[in-house]
């Protein structure tokens, strides 16, 4: 399910404290500042929304995780999160936008 500007300012706040997390809700973040400020915004530029389906994919188990009050597999989410990152480098190279991808933590 797509992540509007709230859902994704909110995963920026909820995961902030979690490194690998903080890495991926920043590095979608900066893509949709860049979007909005590049377009007419996040909401309807779908090219960065199918570039980013697989990282709020992710984003959206580990909300379903802790909601549910389960520690997240890291190991697991680390290797998704890196298959989640390639689409938004492909686009950001496309685009030629640029905007930060935040590296994965260790």
């Amino acid at each position: 399910m797509w992540m509007n500007e709230y859902d994704v300012l909110d995963a920026v706040q909820t995961w902030a404290d979690e490194p690998l997390l903080a890495a991926a809700t920043q590095t979608l973040q900066n893509l949709m500042d860049k979007v909005n400020a590049n377009s007419d915004g996040w909401a309807y530029w779908t090219a960065p929304q199918k570039a980013a389906a697989k990282l709020e994919e992710v984003i959206q188990l580990a909300n379903a995780y802790d909601r549910r009050g389960v520690d997240l597999p890291l190991d697991d989410v680390r290797s998704k999160l890196r298959k989640a990152l390639v689409p938004i480098k492909s686009f950001r190279t496309r685009s030629g936008l640029h905007f930060v991808i935040v590296d994965l933590p260790e």
